[in-house]
């Protein structure tokens, strides 16, 4: 039987499919050489360090996370429906939420930082669009609520993902309608 060619994007694979279903902890050499059935010689011929590997995971989890959101997000409500498919991801996806949100940013010194690299700009747009307010509450708006559902998200995605989803649904309604009264006054 032939040897099976180890090759970076699989390595990248298999400890995605780690962190994925063990958390990021679990990303080691040894694992990763398990998961793909191969001695871990060819697991540190493609990598110069653990950071490298673990920056590449981390940018596969933001692209999953990315490619749920998209998925999940009713155009006709996009605010609402962001909200709920953020915390539904925490609970489907603990783990790799978890390295979403806990990932080191160095690029962030203020919110407004966070939201300009993270935040897909089309939301605002189709806030403001939908709730007929203006780009930059639409935007105050959304940040708000990316904020809270983090919250909520981190929540779920550290050991109480037994919590009832109405609740959760029913503190995001109520963090809306808040944020909606702030955002409308000003």
């Amino acid at each position: 039987m032939p040897k099976q060619r180890i090759n970076r994007e699989m390595v990248v694979d298999a400890a995605f499919s780690v962190a994925r279903r063990e958390g990021a902890a679990q990303v080691l050499v040894k694992r990763i050489a398990e998961e793909l059935h191969c001695s871990v010689q060819p697991i540190y011929s493609y990598l110069s360090n653990m950071d490298e590997l673990r920056s590449a995971v981390a940018e596969k989890a933001a692209d999953h996370m990315r490619a749920y959101m998209a998925q999940h997000i009713n155009p006709a409500d996009p605010f609402r429906s962001t909200g709920y498919a953020y915390v539904r991801y925490a609970r489907e996806e603990p783990h790799l939420f978890q390295m979403f949100v806990q990932r080191r940013r160095e690029y962030v010194h203020t919110l407004d930082d966070l939201y300009g690299r993270e935040a897909d700009v089309r939301v605002p747009r189709q806030i403001a669009q939908s709730l007929n307010i203006s780009f930059e509450k639409a935007k105050e708006l959304h940040l708000n609520m990316l904020i809270f559902t983090t919250g909520v998200g981190s929540i779920l995605a550290t050991g109480a993902e037994d919590l009832p989803e109405e609740e959760m649904l029913q503190r995001l309604e109520n963090a809306h309608r808040a944020f909606l009264h702030i955002a409308l006054e000003k």
